[in-house]
């Protein structure tokens, strides 16, 4: 992107006549290092073209699309001439602007002078300035106008909480090109200002291009920090551009018609109250610009000369585009568009010049304003119709769903329908008494259900936080305060929900991870009471084992289940490697997720036949198909109850080949079940639960010990630990990090401690001392080059002169594409590496695993991330290093024989699935898992791969 620098700038030049200056900027280009020395010559035909005079003393001369593979680099030089030169036709330039691009990265450069071009006398005063920082202030123009218009309204958007409509009235910036990517976060970072009735105000100059304001309304009652919020006002600030709309907006305050602003219907209704530029309707015409060169300057003086011949007023907008509608009798304006090639522009006239200057102006763009115009690929015509989708049903009787298979098995049992319901409700009240009753009535009844609850759970655990429910509905401090707010006038729910949130974000904000536990429970609870208030009846769990069918399982929920009850879990959405997938696999209840939004409508009861191996649902199926399904539930139930019997056995191949199968774990109290499972050692311990268990860095000792009791348990079995991996996505909240865009791309894992080494140096110090002649397998998260694996390296290694350890091995998760290339230069100093799916597949595939509607996609079965995988054991191989799969496809049945036959040398799971993996393994031979992922690599889709598996 082309900008304006004092650098580019050199002052008090002098030439005789264009030749000489054409002449000067083509020493300078060259003289820096942009051009090749024949650019001279594009110039001179860019001039014989047409003249590159834009007016107000300024030319930007610039080179011809022939010689665009002279340029070396984008950039700009600037040449004053004081005397002037003349450029032809009478026209006195003094600034050239000379510019070396390989596209059309001058249209920027046109849009940043074009306030300048706005003002009397420019030339003039380039003439004579004295400095090039006066002479840059001069090109910089006056302070441009706050941009405020329909785009920049959102009215009832859909939004949770005040982040979110922040999120929202950021992005309206964001499309309208008045902020950079990053202003969404800058804003989360500043206090909210109330301004009185329900309006909020958020401002910031940060990541900031022009000045613009977006004003957002939620959709449903909001309140913040206790107070009520109808309104946000989300300001890019730049300069003084917005004083006439504060004073506007104070002025309003003060007669007291904010709430007009906040009950606003429509996007005019606001800009009318605050002054903005209100959407015209007058007649209008589209059509597509066919110039090689977009609207440059010498088709936008076609342009503008025509528009001036017609009275009234006429505009012009890109469709689709970030900006707002320009007068196309203005050729600075007309040049701000920097409309390209192949943009639909849209005119719009006053009514009474319409019918004569639509059609001009229509003609004079088809014809190439002044240019021979090269047609447009031809689009096939559509009416503009928008094809109302049809309406979503719940899945018929007897229909066959194809979903993800997140964990292993076969459930049977009716639909549980838990889908969190909108609740709309009034903020104030009939009468304090009336609703402190109402309040009274729907805490008694929400008691008598959680006590049920109790009586009926098998489960102490569950029981335990049923009987915290109990105590939050009883807590004097939470009643006092709904009390206080009725007092007020607020109805029971504004009342209720208020005090609730409150409470839950104060939880947060301790900076506990424990305590956050408890935050969710509160909203748990919170929820409960508002059903019974709002009359939304809760959904009875069945008495027999049941499937649980949502829209998103999240891990605290999983969490809380019952395997006893729960017979299966169904989601709309969510990928197999979604943390709800994990737990579910980890609890052994069999899963399918991304089902689609259609499950949802399931009545409760409807007969469910869930197939986690091969990702099925059977909606009511019939006695054929459920007696197989039983049949295959019972041999797949003996199939793992012989391979419990052999889990202490090795997991060798039919034809002798040995694979290790370790475990995950995230703390020393899992070694235990880890190796009663079968466990040949961890494969992965997780070392950044000890830290989230603490409300600040554990030191040094208290890590030692924790390490300390994981090798015990161990018994002389290798221990692999990852380092700390925590950042942005999962940040511990004693180390603040600043929010970013996309965390999964921030700083996390190895980045974060190495830019923290007292943390990292600590834990590696705990590590060491407590292996003693133990094996050891230290390994770094995240690492993207081979400096950052170095850095780590140089570290442990500079720590074990000072703590000998003897048998210490140092690796790196290959998590990240690049590493996963750089494999066969790592290979020569690493002694192992452990392939972390998960992240690796998120990151070849470029989908969040997180995502509502793509997580599904994300297969660590996909031919991409096997490709990488082979590359990873090719190169390890080659240099006597092992490797190692501690991601979530190493536990899928599926995947394990075409793991095994890429060479993978240990496969890191559960504890729960190590015996099934085993049993796996002795499923086939070597040489018969070499084929079938030979033929894997050679395949386009996960969907192929898994297929290419169940067949064989």
């Amino acid at each position: 992107m082309l900008e304006l620098t004092v650098e580019q700038i050199s002052m008090g030049q002098v030439a005789v006549d264009k030749s000489a200056a054409l002449q000067l900027l083509a020493e300078k280009l060259v003289a820096d290092g942009l051009v090749a020395e024949g650019y001279l010559s594009g110039l001179q035909a860019r001039e014989a073209q047409g003249s590159t005079f834009l007016g107000q003393g300024i030319a930007i001369p610039h080179g011809t699309p022939e010689t665009r593979d002279q340029v070396f680099a984008t950039g700009v030089r600037l040449l004053q001439f004081p005397h002037g030169v003349d450029w032809g036709d009478g026209q006195i330039v003094y600034l050239a602007i000379g510019i070396a691009a390989k596209s059309d990265e001058h249209l920027r450069l046109l849009q940043l002078l074009t306030r300048a071009l706005g003002e009397t006398d420019l030339g003039q005063a380039l003439c004579r300035a004295t400095s090039a920082e006066a002479l840059l202030k001069l090109l910089q123009g006056a302070p441009q106008e706050l941009a405020l218009d329909a785009q920049m309204i959102g009215l009832g958007v859909s939004a949770d909480d005040f982040e979110e409509l922040v999120w929202r009235g950021a992005r309206l910036l964001r499309q309208a090109d008045c902020v950079s990517n990053g202003f969404a976060a800058v804003l989360q970072q500043v206090d909210a200002l109330p301004l009185g009735d329900g309006l909020w105000w958020l401002h910031s100059e940060q990541t900031v291009k022009r000045p613009g304001l977006a004003f957002v309304t939620p959709d449903k009652p909001m309140r913040y920090l206790g107070q009520p919020l109808s309104g946000l006002f989300c300001l890019a600030s730049l300069g003084e551009a917005h004083q006439a709309l504060l004073e506007r907006l104070c002025a309003l305050l003060i007669e007291g018609r904010g709430q007009e602003l906040g009950r606003a219907t429509s996007s005019r209704a606001v800009l009318e109250v605050l002054g903005g530029e209100l959407p015209v309707d007058w007649p209008s015409a589209r059509i597509a610009l066919a110039n090689a060169h977009g609207l440059h300057a010498r088709p936008a003086k076609v342009l503008a000369q025509l528009a001036k011949q017609f009275d009234g007023e006429i505009r012009v907008r890109i469709v689709d585009g970030q900006g707002g509608a320009v007068s196309v009798k203005s050729l600075s304006k007309l040049l701000s568009l920097g409309a390209r090639r192949g943009q639909v522009l849209e005119f719009v006239a006053e009514p009474g010049s319409a019918d004569d200057a639509l059609p001009a102006l229509l003609a004079a763009v088809q014809a190439g304003l002044g240019e021979e115009v090269e047609p447009l690929p031809a689009v096939s015509a559509r009416l503009d119709v928008v094809e109302s989708e049809p309406p979503l049903r719940a899945p018929a009787s007897g229909s066959l769903i194809q979903a993800i298979a997140a964990a292993p098995g076969i459930a049977i049992g009716p639909a549980h329908i838990q889908v969190l319901q909108p609740f709309d409700y009034p903020l104030r009240g009939e009468s304090t008494s009336a609703e402190r009753e109402r309040l009274s009535a729907a805490l008694r009844d929400v008691r008598g259900d959680i006590q049920g609850l109790i009586e009926r759970s098998k489960s102490k655990a569950i029981r335990e936080i049923f009987i915290t429910h109990q105590e939050m509905l009883d807590d004097p401090e939470l009643t006092d305060e709904v009390d206080t707010r009725l007092k007020q006038g607020e109805s029971a729910q504004a009342a209720w929900m208020s005090v609730i949130e409150a409470a839950a974000r104060q939880q947060e904000s301790l900076q506990d991870a424990l305590l956050a536990e408890r935050a969710a429970d509160l909203r748990d609870i919170g929820r409960r009471v508002l059903a019974q208030l709002c009359g939304v009846q809760t959904p009875q769990e069945p008495d027999e084992p049941y499937i649980l069918v949502m829209d998103e399982v999240g891990p605290s929920d999983v969490a809380r289940l019952d395997p006893a009850r729960v017979a299966g879990i169904l989601t709309a959405r969510g990928g197999a490697t979604a943390h709800s997938a994990i737990v579910a696999r980890a609890l052994g209840i069999p899963a399918l997720v991304g089902a689609g939004p259609a499950v949802l409508l399931l009545a409760s009861g409807t007969p469910l036949l869930l197939d986690g191996q091969r990702g099925r649902l059977h909606v009511d199926a019939d006695a054929a198909t459920l007696q197989r399904a039983t049949q295959e539930r019972d041999t797949r139930e003996q199939r793992l109850q012989a391979a419990a019997a052999q889990r202490h056995e090795p997991a060798l191949t039919r034809d002798g080949h040995g694979v290790e199968v370790f475990a995950n774990i995230g703390e020393s109290a899992g070694v235990a079940a880890a190796v009663e499972q079968g466990a040949e050692g961890i494969g992965l311990l997780r070392t950044e639960l000890i830290f989230m268990a603490h409300s600040q860095a554990p030191d040094e000792a208290t890590q030692e010990a924790e390490y300390r009791r994981v090798l015990d348990g161990l018994g002389g079995r290798p221990l692999v630990v990852r380092t700390l991996d925590v950042g942005g996505d999962k940040p511990l909240p004693y180390w603040p990090i600043a929010k970013e865009e996309n965390p999964f791309l921030g700083v996390r894992g190895i980045r974060l401690t190495l830019q923290r080494p007292q943390i990292m140096e600590a834990q590696l110090r705990a590590l060491l001392r407590s292996a003693d002649s133990r094996p050891l397998r230290i390994m770094f998260p995240m690492v993207g080059s081979v400096d950052e694996w170095r850095a780590a390296r140089d570290m442990t290694e500079r720590l074990r002169l000072e703590i000998p350890v003897a048998d210490l091995q140092l690796g790196i998760m290959i998590e990240v594409p690049s590493a996963a290339l750089l494999a066969p230069v790592l290979a020569k100093e690493v002694d192992f590496f452990s392939v972390g799916t998960n992240d690796l597949t998120q990151y070849t595939l470029a989908i969040d695993r997180g995502h509502p509607t793509l997580s599904a996609l994300a297969d660590g079965l996909h031919p991409a991330v096997l490709q990488l995988i082979d590359i990873t054991v090719r190169a390890a191989h080659a240099h006597g290093k092992w490797v190692g799969v501690c991601g979530e496809l190493a536990a899928d049945p599926l995947a394990v024989p075409v793991l095994v036959g890429l060479g993978v040398d240990e496969l890191s799971v559960s504890a729960r699935s190590i015996p099934e993996v085993k049993a796996r393994v002795r499923e086939f031979s070597l040489s018969e898992a070499r084929s079938l992922a030979q033929q894997a690599l050679a395949l386009g889709s996960p969907a192929q791969v898994r297929a290419l598996v169940e067949a064989v």
